[in-house]
Parts: C-alpha cells; sequence; structure tokens
C-alpha cells in the first residue's frame, strides 16, 4: 500500500513535468522537501544542465524510499537522491514485502555525494539514546530518510519500547519545545536552517551523543563542532549516513527509451564529473565535502554513468574544469575513469 501511493504521487509528478515540456525527452530527478538539501543539489545540478540544452526537473518528494521506488518503476525518472542506508533498510524489513524487494532490482549508484549527520535533539535529561526508552520520539514522515535512518538506528539498538511518532522534523520541532514528545531524529548536512532559525534554549536541550559502537557497522562516525547552532556550544559525537546519487542500468540497445535515458545519465555524468570544482565553489556548502572516490559498499556503479566519464565522451557544450585528485575504496573500472579524466 505505501509503495502504491509514493508511485501514484511519482507518477502525477511526472505526467505533470511531461506536459509542462510538451515533446521534448523527459529526464526528472527526485530529491526531497522544499527546504532540504537534497532539492538545492538537484537545483545546482539543473542549473549546470541548462548551459548544456539539458534540461533537468527537480521534483520534491517524500524522501529516500519514494526515490529509490521512483527510479525504479516510473518512466522519465532516471535520477533520485537517496541515503546508502535505504539498502540496508530494504534487506531488512523487505522480508515480507516482495514488491520491496524488487525495488533493488537494476537500481545503479551514479556518483557518492556528501554524510548526513544523524541529529538528535532531545532533553538534557536525555543524555544517550538508549534514554529514549519509554519516552514519545519523532521519527521523521513515514518513508522519508529520517524515518528510514531512525527506525534502523532503535531497531539496531534495540530500543523498542520508545513510543515512535511519524512526525517530520519541523512539525515535531514546537512539540519538542513545549514539552508534548521528548526527542528528535532528523537527518540532514549540519547545519540545517530548521535547528538554526529557531530559539533553542540551550540550558534546556541538545544534540545526544551518538557513541553507541553497534552502530558503526552501517553509519560513519563523524562530530558537530560545538558553535554550529547557538544553543549547542559543546561538540556533538554522532554519526552519518551517506546521501548517493541513483540512477538505473539502462540498456541501450534495448530500445529506444533505454538508449535516450542512457545518454541522459551520461551526460549528466560528464557535466557533473567536469563541474566539480564550480560546484564545490558556488552550489550548496554540502558539495564541498563530496569524495566522488568514496564509494559506498554494497551499491553498483551503473554503465551508462561510466561512459559519460570517459575522457572522449562529448557533450554539447565544454563547460571548464579544474578537477581534485581523489581516491577510490571499490569498483577498479570507475577508479580508472575517475583517474583518466582527473589527469586531463
Amino acid at each position: 500500500m505505501i509503495l502504491r501511493t509514493i508511485l501514484a504521487i511519482a507518477m502525477c509528478i511526472a505526467l505533470a513535468s511531461t506536459n509542462a515540456l510538451g515533446q521534448e525527452f523527459q529526464k526528472n530527478i527526485m530529491t526531497g522537501g522544499a527546504k532540504g538539501t537534497y532539492i538545492q543539489i538537484g537545483r545546482d545540478l539543473a542549473t549546470l544542465g541548462a548551459e548544456c540544452g539539458y534540461t533537468l526537473n527537480v521534483n520534491e518528494s517524500a524522501g529516500s524510499l519514494e526515490n529509490l521506488v521512483s527510479v525504479k518503476k516510473l518512466s522519465n525518472t532516471q535520477f533520485g537522491i537517496v541515503q546508502n542506508d535505504v539498502l540496508e533498510y530494504v534487506r531488512t524489513y523487505a522480508v515480507n514485502d516482495p514488491e520491496l524487494q524488487r525495488s533493488l532490482f537494476g537500481v545503479r549508484i551514479m556518483y557518492p555525494l556528501y554524510n548526513e549527520e544523524i541529529q538528535v535533539l532531545a532533553s538534557r535529561k536525555i543524555t544517550r539514546l538508549s534514554d529514549l526508552s519509554g519516552k514519545k520520539v519523532a521519527i521523521g514522515k513515514a518513508d522519508s530518510g529520517t524515518f528510514l535512518t531512525s527506525t534502523l538506528v532503535l531497531d539496531i539498538l534495540r530500543i523498542k519500547d520508545a513510543e515512535r511518532l511519524t512526525i517530520g522534523a519541523s512539525d515535531a520541532l514546537p512539540m519538542l519545545l513545549n514539552g508534548e514528545i521528548d526527542a528528535i531524529f532528523y537527518v540532514a548536512g549540519a547545519p540545517t536552517k530548521l535547528f538554526s532559525d529557531v530559539a533553542i534554549d540551550g540550558a534546556k536541550f541538545h544534540l545526544v551523543d551518538i557513541l553507541e559502537p553497534e552502530l558503526l557497522a552501517t553509519y560513519t562516525a563523524a562530530e558537530i563542532p560545538g558553535g554550529t547552532y547557538p544553543f549547542q556550544p559543546e561538540p556533538a559525537s554522532v554519526v552519518a549516513v551517506k546521501a548517493v546519487l541513483m540512477t538505473y542500468d539502462y540498456k541501450p540497445n534495448k530500445n529506444p527509451y533505454h538508449k535516450q535515458s542512457c545518454k541522459a545519465v551520461s551526460d549528466l555524468s560528464s557535466v557533473i564529473l567536469t563541474n566539480m570544482e564550480r560546484l564545490q565553489e558556488t552550489g550548496h556548502p554540502k558539495w564541498r565535502n563530496v569524495d566522488l572516490a568514496q564509494l559506498p559498499p554494497g551499491w553498483k556503479v551503473g554503465d551508462c554513468v561510466k561512459a559519460g566519464m570517459a575522457a572522449k565522451y562529448k557533450l554539447s557544450c565544454k563547460p571548464a574544469a579544474n578537477l581534485v585528485r581523489q581516491t577510490a575504496e571499490t569498483d577498479e573500472e570507475y577508479l580508472n575513469l575517475l583517474k583518466l579524466r582527473l589527469q586531463n
């Protein structure tokens, strides 16, 4: 039922985009909420693409799961930004949901993006995640990235008796400040506007340190420096999940749609690779934390992505670029293509 609802909403978005642009071959990216980081990343990509005559429609969404399913199921939706732990979520919770299991088939990584900190804002009486036992906790809207991550975190730590409220962070924050709930999960790149733009009493509330070693098998240790938020003079030790740009494993010889979609993926792959320095200088600040070589485990890079990475790949425009040398952890073909481009 959840996936059907997701697909119905996303289909309306895709149809609206098609009607607006007439006969042009459609290229869509699923992002996130209107005030989130994902949609700003998508707009940065659309701006670069427009300079090459490449129209990329940037669509709001409920979050990671909708984006994953949309890339898998929807026509003209070639791209989606998801949190890397959606892979672990699907593997863990899709045992009795064959449709959710199938959502992973054919989905490919395009590029790794940045780390998003898992931020738990709570009363200062809560000093560790185990203290959430028996408390009212906002875990994000259903099927959002925050919902996926908070569900995994609480289950990994076996905190079963917390009252999990499927409320988005923006709606939950006033409830926390008024004492109606005890904590908020929010997965986003720090600093977030939500926690920066609201007066939060640091004597009453803080970011909970996340130090549990059980989480490090799935997440990366991170720190939010002191002073990141007005209410947070001291640093907070947390964990982070990587955001990744996803696409589909298109086969250009299969049919005209696959051929056009593969070209769309290759074009955007080339645009991103040849403009990384510009994105880091003029795009959303999180672009500065992108390391294209830090491929997360468990995902395969798409062949159409690699085609666009080739030095000989030709776009209709020639944006200037000055790439930064990086190192990779997995996928030797991807690494070799990256090195070739870095040397040119």
